[in-house]
């Protein structure tokens, strides 16, 4: 059997937050479009120095190394952003808490 006790009325606050994960993984995502367009556009001449041409796999897989974490940073720092446009329009409502308590 249960028993129910007195419902109370409690103020809670409703908002809406951004799920900082997706705005992250987007961020990767863009970081590894903006490095394979890198590597189509750069030029592949032997450098002066060292006489070396780098194939184009090997010049995405150096600007995966920075596009993917200034990409990551990126999509927090939008999800944050927009968490805090949100508090604006956090909104407060009345509530009943029951507690249920269970007898066994």
């Amino acid at each position: 059997m249960s028993s129910h006790e007195v419902p109370e009325t409690v103020e809670a606050t409703v908002r809406r937050v951004p799920r900082y994960g997706v705005f992250m993984g987007i961020g990767v995502v863009v970081g590894i479009i903006v490095a394979g367009i890198l590597t189509m556009v750069g030029s592949y001449e032997p450098s002066d120095a060292a006489n070396v041409v780098y194939p184009p796999g090997q010049v995405f897989g150096f600007l995966l190394l920075w596009t993917v974490p200034i990409g990551l940073a990126l999509g927090g720092v939008v999800g944050l952003i927009l968490e805090r446009v949100s508090r604006r329009h956090d909104r407060t409502v009345r509530v009943e808490h029951e507690t249920i308590v269970t007898n066994d």
